[in-house]
């Protein structure tokens, strides 16, 4: 009897649980209309998705041809420094020079050998495959603590994106690996978890320096919670790390290392530009035009961040102070307020890029539907977002691209960089202790 009833004991928490799922599963298909639309559900929809993403990727690894483009060269480029070769300006691939910082090396030295040297292609894509989910549930995670972007449209982000999925499995290329570690760091300031955040934040530059489009978000956060003493610290961790990491290349041509792996005047090839094939090639390599590119990122980044990352009714300077020395106490930082920020801060600077490659595409990808839906204009409704999303993706999977589909990204970049300047922002506008009292 006494063993029975300790059966019974054991079983009840699972029973009760059971019992839990499917009330709440049973909730779910009464209020099915609602599943797509209402945030609440993320994580419901996020794992049904999820489940088809591993058929879909696997589907797309048996069945559609491999393409190389760049694999073999990061692996001959990580074998030299397998083979001794510490000074980058003597490091290079079958497509030129390595100009990554040192966590790509690293990083691609253990796929170097995860993969019999690079040539086991079939055990790289599945080990891609697994980034390219790690990188789903990561970016699911974000949306559901945000509570914005109704799940219907996480289907046109996963299971409808020909081009993402041959990033990650088809071309192999070091985009993703940056992403993932980026979106990693995003989840880990949404933990309040702000010098981990950092860390893994610097560990994506690491890989490739495009992930610095979402640095002046991040600085702006940082100076918003912590001023600039307390935000010294912060930046500090992601400096040593690169030095840290750096250190062996630094040792034995410290110019060489740092001109070739953060390069920031690098030219690119106009026959690869998604975004500005509409102009003429000489104009696409003047400089003048990069400079005026730069000087239109700097402003926009420096009007947003007075007229709607800081609502405080402070002058922008009030962030150096110390938190507590402030006129306006500060108040938490939002999941979105942190999301919103990081995210518009990286799409602008996909806005102003000198060219924008194939596999540049998920360096922003994921982020579209939170910078679609989150500040929601009454003018464009579910119907246009999906229009935009749509005309965006005809345009990355139009190749060789065409006068009309960089004109027709860049007008979809217009109509996304409007909705975020004058939508309603996403988090409350900070309000004055003695407003409050009156």
């Amino acid at each position: 009897m006494a063993a029975g009833l300790r059966k019974r004991g054991r079983a009840g928490p699972a029973t009760r649980a059971a019992g839990l799922c499917g009330q709440w599963l049973r909730r779910a298909w009464q209020e099915r209309r609602l599943l797509l639309l209402e945030p609440r559900y993320t994580l419901l929809v996020a794992a049904c998705l999820c489940l088809a993403e591993v058929g879909i990727t696997f589907w797309v690894i048996h069945r559609v041809a491999y393409t190389e483009i760049d694999w073999k060269a990061y692996m001959a480029e990580v074998e030299g420094v397998i083979n001794g070769t510490y000074d980058y300006t003597q490091l290079q691939g079958d497509t030129g020079p390595l100009v990554y910082p040192a966590g790509f090396v690293y990083i691609f030295m253990g796929l170097y050998y995860a993969t019999d040297r690079g040539a086991d292609i079939r055990m790289a894509q599945h080990i891609f495959a697994v980034l390219y989910l790690a990188t789903l549930l990561l970016v699911f995670l974000i949306y559901h603590q945000t509570c914005k972007v109704p799940p219907f449209v996480f289907f046109f982000m996963c299971c409808a994106s020909y081009r993402v999925h041959s990033i990650f499995v088809l071309r192999l290329f070091n985009d993703p690996v940056a992403m993932v570690l980026l979106f990693l760091s995003v989840n880990l300031l949404l933990a309040q978890r702000w010098s981990w955040g950092c860390c893994c934040f610097s560990l994506a530059v690491s890989v490739k320096m495009s992930v610095l489009l979402f640095a002046p978000g991040l600085l702006f956060l940082l100076l918003t919670k912590f001023g600039l003493r307390g935000a010294l610290p912060k930046l500090g961790i992601c400096a040593v790390l690169q030095v840290v990491l750096g250190l062996p290349f630094l040792l034995k041509n410290p110019v060489g290392y740092l001109s070739r792996s953060f390069d920031l005047g690098r030219q690119f090839l106009f026959r690869w530009t998604v975004n500005w094939r509409f102009l003429p090639e000489a104009l696409f390599l003047h400089r003048a035009f990069h400079l005026a590119l730069l000087t239109a990122h700097l402003t926009v980044l420096l009007l947003f961040a007075l007229c709607r990352w800081h609502r405080t009714g402070e002058g922008i300077l009030s962030l150096l102070k110390d938190p507590s020395k402030r006129k306006v106490p500060p108040q938490p930082l939002t999941p979105n307020h942190i999301v919103s920020t990081l995210f518009t801060s990286n799409f602008i600077g996909i806005c102003f890029s000198r060219s924008l490659h194939y596999q540049f595409y998920v360096w922003y990808f994921h982020t579209l539907p939170y910078l679609l839906w989150a500040t929601p204009a009454r003018w464009l409704t579910h119907l246009l977002r999906l229009l935009v999303l749509g005309l965006i993706e005809l345009s990355w999977n139009t190749y060789p691209s065409t006068s009309c589909s960089s004109a027709a990204l860049h007008a979809c970049h217009a109509v996304i960089l409007l909705q975020l300047w004058l939508g309603p922002q996403p988090f409350p506008k900070t309000i004055p202790h003695s407003k409050k009292a009156h």
